[in-house]
């Protein structure tokens, strides 16, 4: 495991507990220090919670150890990064660990928004290269994103598959596009949310719950940006948006870049779209305005609609099987049900029509009907 901040250590925590020999490597010996009493303090708290034992908390611990040299990574059978998202940083890593690692090593990259061909290229064996996406926090949830690169061999994809399975993971296929599955779909997510409250539609808060009074999303937009962090929301729209060579419908926000130039990241630094004490507990927001149903129902609807497009136009360019980015979308981000049963349910005439009326309404590109919706209704198809 290269890198040893909160993904690498989490990374390297399912791979122990699932019994693998892990070695978590940075330069950084103040980091690997964290990292270990890190692991320490979660370990203590799963048997608090009665979750392990302490004859458990020792198998795992000695399952991993802690290095500062990439040759000590030699002997592994795979090899997976979670550093700095620089595509050069990366490709430098991967070149000066290849030059280590037996022929039969698979070095995996846990990029979220990089274009894992365009790291492979930087090996002698591109063959090797494959995209691990693990989530955060990676021991809970439970997706895993596999992206094989276009020099990726079909053996190197099936090991990387197989092993993660092997972790108790739920894998998932995506091609090698910007934002893969879950990372593209979600962004209307944000960005919709973003459009809404910019045209003054609604603020944060009546946005927020509209999204989690109809169909229970877990957390609003908003909270669920300042969660994540405005820096890296913001950084992956803007990633998503020039690698999609920039289409309109992934555009970014000025509200969101106004909060992260002023440092407003959320949680992280106690203020977002909402305020937070030190625990993280919401202390102040926008004032919300009384509930209306109607409202609630316009702002829900019109979210849904755009994830619906995206995730419909992620299985027309082949982004991904149907079952796959349903899935992906549950486990990764944990949708109450998958994008595409939900337009079954909605129905498809429903999704056409309430595209075409948010294009009529502002004639932008964004608001463009997946063809592959338009193609659905005419031949009166489903998903499913």
């Amino acid at each position: 495991m290269i890198g040893s901040g909160t993904m690498g250590s989490g990374i390297a925590q399912v791979a122990a507990t699932s019994g693998c020999k892990v070695k978590v490597f940075d330069t950084n010996q103040d980091a690997l220090d964290k990292s270990k009493a890190a692991l320490e303090k979660v370990l203590l708290r799963l048997i608090e919670k009665e979750r392990i034992d302490e004859t458990e908390k020792n198998r795992i611990q000695n399952n991993i150890s802690y290095v500062n040299s990439l040759q000590d990574l030699a002997d592994s059978d795979l090899a997976i990064e979670a550093i700095v998202e620089n595509l050069e940083i990366k490709q430098s890593l991967f070149s000066e660990l290849e030059s280590y690692v037996s022929d039969e090593t698979i070095i995996a990259s846990n990029t979220s928004s990089l274009s894992i061909t365009s790291i492979a290229s930087a090996l002698q064996n591109p063959e090797r290269c494959v995209g691990i996406h693990f989530f955060n926090p990676a021991p809970l949830m439970a997706l895993v994103e596999v992206i094989p690169a276009i020099q990726t061999s079909e053996i190197v994809s099936e090991k990387a598959v197989s092993t993660i399975k092997s972790w108790n993971k739920t894998v998932v296929i995506a091609k090698d596009t910007p934002g893969f599955i879950v990372n593209r779909v979600a962004r209307p997510y944000y960005g919709e949310a973003l459009r809404i409250y910019e045209e003054g539609i609604a603020d944060f808060a009546t946005i927020d719950n509209a999204m989690k009074t109809i169909v229970n999303f877990r957390m609003g937009p908003f909270e669920l940006m300042d969660f994540i962090g405005n820096d890296i929301n913001y950084t992956v729209t803007k990633t998503v948006f020039k690698t999609f060579y920039y289409d309109s419908k992934f555009r970014p926000s000025f509200t969101q870049q106004r909060l992260a130039e002023a440092g407003y990241l959320g949680r992280k630094t106690g203020k977002g779209y909402y305020d937070y004490d030190e625990n993280g507990k919401v202390t102040s927001s926008e004032v919300k305005r009384s509930y209306n149903t109607d409202l609630a129902q316009t702002i829900f609807d019109r979210v849904l609609v755009m994830l619906i497009n995206e995730a419909a136009d992620a299985l027309f360019w082949n982004i991904a099987s149907a079952e796959d980015i349903d899935k992906a979308m549950t486990k990764g981000v944990n949708y109450p049900k998958g994008l595409l049963v939900w337009a079954d349910e909605k129905g498809i005439d429903w999704c056409v029509e309430r595209m075409d009326g948010l294009y009529k309404e502002y004639h932008e590109e964004r608001y463009r009907c997946s063809p592959l919706l338009r193609r659905m209704k005419r031949e009166n198809q489903t998903f499913f």
